[in-house]
Formats: C-alpha cells, sequence, structure tokens
C-alpha cells in the first residue's frame, strides 16, 4: 500500500466554487465519524506504537485535535476581513509537547468531536457576503477565500486519516 504525501508537500488548486461550500462542510462534518469507525477496536498497543520518531496513531489524532484552535482562529480572520491568515506552526509543537500517549482515546475522540462541532458552526454561521472575502494563506502564499479554507481543513483531515489507516494496516 502506498503511503500518502508529506503534508508539507502538497500544494493546493484553490479557488473553489460557491456551490462546493455545502460538500466541503459536509466532509468536515462526517470526519469525527470517520475517524472513530476507523478506530473501533483498535488495541491501545497499536493506537502508541511508534516507527522510528513518526507519530503514533494517537498522535495523528491529537494533531487532529490540535489543529482545530488553529482552523477556527482562521475563520476569525475571514469574520475579521484580515488580508492575511494567521500562521500555522510548521514544527507543530502543540502536538509534540502534548504528551498525547497520557491521554484516554476516548477522551481525544470526544474533545475533537466537540472542537469540529464548534468549527462547523462557526463556519455555517458565516454570511454569504464573507464568502467572497479573500485572505493569504502565508505558508502557502496563496489568497483564499472561505470555502478553500473550509476545503483546505478537510484535506488536512482526510490526509491524517489516510496515515492512520497506513499505520493500522502494514
Amino acid at each position: 500500500m502506498l503511503a500518502p504525501d508529506k503534508w508539507f508537500d502538497r500544494e493546493f488548486d484553490l479557488g473553489l466554487q460557491d456551490q462546493m461550500f455545502p460538500l466541503v462542510m459536509a466532509r468536515l462534518r462526517g470526519t469525527p465519524a470517520r475517524l472513530e469507525d476507523m478506530l473501533r477496536g483498535v488495541s491501545n498497543v497499536r493506537m502508541l506504537y511508534r516507527e522510528g520518531t513518526t507519530w503514533s496513531v494517537q498522535e495523528h489524532v491529537g494533531h487532529i485535535l490540535d489543529s482545530e484552535e488553529l482552523w477556527l482562529g482562521r475563520v476569525e480572520d475571514f469574520v475579521n476581513r484580515r488580508s492575511e491568515l494567521r500562521p500555522a506552526d510548521l514544527q507543530n509543537n502543540k502536538t509534540y509537547h502534548a504528551n498525547h500517549h497520557l491521554h484516554d482515546m476516548n477522551q481525544i475522540l470526544r474533545e475533537f468531536r466537540r472542537a469540529r462541532i464548534w468549527l462547523v458552526q462557526a463556519l455555517e454561521n458565516c454570511d454569504h457576503d464573507l464568502l467572497k472575502h479573500t485572505a493569504l494563506h502565508p505558508r502557502l502564499n496563496k489568497q483564499m477565500r472561505l470555502v478553500d479554507h473550509a476545503f483546505f481543513v478537510a484535506e488536512h483531515d482526510d490526509h491524517h486519516l489516510a496515515v492512520i489507516h497506513s499505520l493500522l494496516h502494514r
């Protein structure tokens, strides 16, 4: 089985049509359920297993949760009509310092579901005019709209779900 490409190597074609927003939102709403389904019945030993310095399944799940703060913050950037989105911590310090191995996986999943509900509600509460606003994504150095941001988050989710799937099927 092929492993997914590295996230930072990905390039994105942005400029999605407004009509894509409901489809992307469906992906975002579904991530907690897809993740929970993927992990159902997986042993704790398997969740915590690491190959070398790569993240374990549980650390990937923790990272998905850790990223919610950035995604919600970027929605705030759009709402406040900022010209540039806040930058991500490209070293993933939050995840590396979170010690996700010391936490209960079910608690991480519950916190992720709760955080994702907040993100989805924030996106759905944005007025239609906001869909036209553009802001610079600092790492990609590309202008993006709210629909592009939602797509970017969905792609990040799917990237980590693919990595987790790959780790569980080795």
